[in-house]
Order: structure tokens, then C-alpha cells, then sequence
């Protein structure tokens, strides 16, 4: 039986990984420390027999000891997520995606797991030409704090090759979509499909630029795919994580999104905050482990709707801190976290 630690795993993807890996009849433990306030996200898990929750921070060693008693494998999941928050907090987001992200790598060597999964982005190519599509060996060219990081972190884990006991695997994730428990809409789909929706000018910047994007569902059936391959298949391999289908342009996603709300008011400017663009190529994952998307962004958008439509997440234009990584709001427990397991 597979016992899954997710370093991180309260967040925004985590929790749909923990659902994903609960209903596979694997064992999940989750080690985080509510960075953004976040705790509710995990409420319905709590009481689940094959689900533990481990309150700390992945530079505690005695933390982490704690959260890998029986693990078969880790994914490493944690960190400030985001160009924003991480410009916003530069020195927090030097200890814990940096520091914080090597202590963890360091720490499981030795410890008789079989795989360590590294969660990257797709940012860390940056601008690229519009006739060019990025492959694992294209050149990186990290833009912000967030991607600087998990460029160096990505250098840092495959340069353990031949000197650690798992096997490392990096996978650059796409811009996520999709439901979870600890929904966000300071992502591309869903702030868009949320704010057209709910009637608000939506002004886009840049709207030529390329993004992939990949539904939360299908990350977690990639990991789940990643996690029970043999290692040869994966040891110390880099993978992007997604799919030709969901490569879009701003312009599309909204084009998309205006097909159900055909009245939304949308401005375009040029020149704005973020000038990322880049296309991907997610021929390796095919050809080596089988993967391609189960979901379009076409489904994303059609779920939030319905979700919207049934009354869900009409507190997330005045709630923002709930639904964003907008600010850092770690919860105190009145116990040492390294004593507070669930």
C-alpha cells in the first residue's frame, strides 16, 4: 500500500491530491503549516482513518520526522505560490522556497523512500518566441522570486543523482484550474470566469500571451501515475505536466468563458505587470508515461459556472484572503507544532 506524504498538502492542489490518493485506498499524510490561513481546506478529512495531518513547518526536522513515520513517498508541494505573494514577501520567501524546500530534499535521503516528486512550474520559462514551443531541454529563463526558486531547486535536487537513496523526480506544472477545497481565484481561469460571472469589468493584459493550464484532477492522476511507475521510467527525470489541448492564449480563455456569459464586460490593455508568455511541449510525459489531460479548459470553465450557479464561493469577491495567496496568515497553535498531529 502506498503511503503518500504531501509536504504542503492544505493547499490549493493538495487537498485534491489528498482526496485523489484517499479514494485509491493509499494512506496520506499531510505536513503544513496554514501559511494562508487555510486550515478550513482541510475539515473534511479530519476523522478519516487513512488520513493524518501533521501541523509544522518543512524546516523542522523534527517535523518532518514526524510526518515520514511509515511514507513510502513524498511530494513536495510547499511553498509561497506565486509571483505576487513571493514579491510581496521576499525574505519569507527566500526561508521557505528556498531553505525550506532543500532541508526537505536533504532530509529524506536515508530514510528508505522510493520517490521524492518535486513540484516546479512552467514559469520557469519565461518569454519565449512565438513560433518557439518549450520542451524539458529548452532554456530557462526564470522572471520572478517564485520561478528563480524552483529553477535553483530543480538544479539543486537533480544534482543528487548517484548521491541519495530515492529517486527525484521535478514536475514543471502548468497554471492550474478546477474545484478544490481550498478554491483560489487569483488564477487565471477562475479569477476570469469568477469576475465576468458576478457582472465586474475584466480587464486583461497582454491578451496575446501563451499559458498551459491543467485541470487539478488531471495533476493528480499524472502524481498518482508518476508515484506507482517504475523508477527507471522516472529516476531524476524532468517532466512538464500538462497538455497540448490546454495551451491558450488570454484572449481564448475569455473568448471561452464569453460563449456562457455572452454579456461580459471585458477591456484589453497592453503592457501590464506579468509579461510571461510562453507555449509547452508535453510530448515526453506522453511518450514516456502515457499521460494526456482528462479534462479541457473548455470543462474548467463549465464547472465554475455550475458551481457559480448553484450559489458557490459568492463570499470570494469580499473574502479575498480566503480564496488567494494574497497575504501570509499563519495560524498559532497553543502546543509546539512539532507535538500536534491529527
Amino acid at each position: 500500500m502506498k503511503k503518500i506524504l504531501l509536504i504542503g498538502g492544505a493547499g490549493y492542489v493538495g487537498t485534491v491530491l489528498a482526496s485523489h490518493f484517499l479514494k485509491k485506498g493509499y494512506k496520506v499524510t499531510v505536513l503544513d503549516n496554514f501559511t494562508y490561513g487555510n486550515q478550513f481546506a482541510v475539515y473534511s478529512f479530519l476523522g478519516d482513518p487513512d488520513y493524518r495531518l501533521v501541523y509544522g513547518d518543512m524546516a523542522d526536522r523534527d517535523c518532518l520526522t514526524e510526518a515520514s513515520r511509515d511514507v513510502t513517498d513524498v511530494i513536495l508541494l510547499a511553498g509561497l505560490v506565486g509571483d505576487p505573494v513571493t514579491k510581496k514577501y521576499p525574505d519569507a520567501s527566500e526561508a521557505v522556497n528556498v531553505h525550506g524546500v532543500r532541508a526537505a530534499m536533504d532530509f529524506f535521503d536515508g530514510k528508505g523512500i522510493g520517490k521524492l516528486v518535486f513540484v516546479s512550474t512552467c514559469s520557469n520559462y519565461g518569454m519565449i518566441a512565438e513560433n518557439e514551443l518549450a520542451d524539458e531541454k529548452f532554456r530557462l529563463s526564470p522572471m520572478s522570486l517564485y520561478a528563480k526558486a524552483k529553477v535553483a531547486n530543480e538544479v539543486y535536487l537533480l544534482e543528487k543523482l548517484g548521491k541519495v537513496d530515492y529517486s527525484g523526480v521535478v514536475l514543471r506544472f502548468s497554471t492550474a484550474f478546477g474545484l478544490s477545497p481550498r478554491m483560489r481565484f487569483d488564477l487565471t481561469v477562475s479569477e476570469f470566469t469568477r469576475d465576468l460571472y458576478f457582472g465586474k469589468e475584466l480587464l486583461v493584459y497582454d491578451e496575446h500571451t501563451w499559458r498551459p493550464y491543467c485541470h487539478l484532477r488531471d495533476f493528480a492522476r499524472l502524481l498518482d501515475t508518476v508515484i506507482t511507475s517504475e523508477s527507471e521510467k522516472v529516476h531524476f527525470q524532468v517532466f512538464n505536466a500538462g497538455g497540448d489541448i490546454n495551451n491558450y492564449t488570454k484572449k481564448m480563455i475569455v473568448d471561452e468563458i464569453l460563449t456562457h456569459i455572452p454579456d461580459g464586460r471585458v477591456k484589453y490593455g497592453e503592457q501590464g505587470g506579468d509579461p510571461r508568455n510562453y507555449r509547452v511541449s508535453f510530448k515526453k510525459v506522453k511518450r514516456v508515461l502515457g499521460f494526456e489531460p482528462a479534462f479541457t479548459l473548455k470543462d474548467g470553465v463549465r464547472e465554475l459556472i455550475n458551481a457559480f450557479e448553484f450559489g458557490a464561493f459568492e463570499d470570494s469577491m469580499t473574502n479575498r484572503d480566503n480564496y488567494g495567496n494574497y497575504n501570509i496568515r499563519l495560524k498559532k497553535l497553543s502546543s509546539p507544532p512539532t507535538k500536534k498531529a491529527l
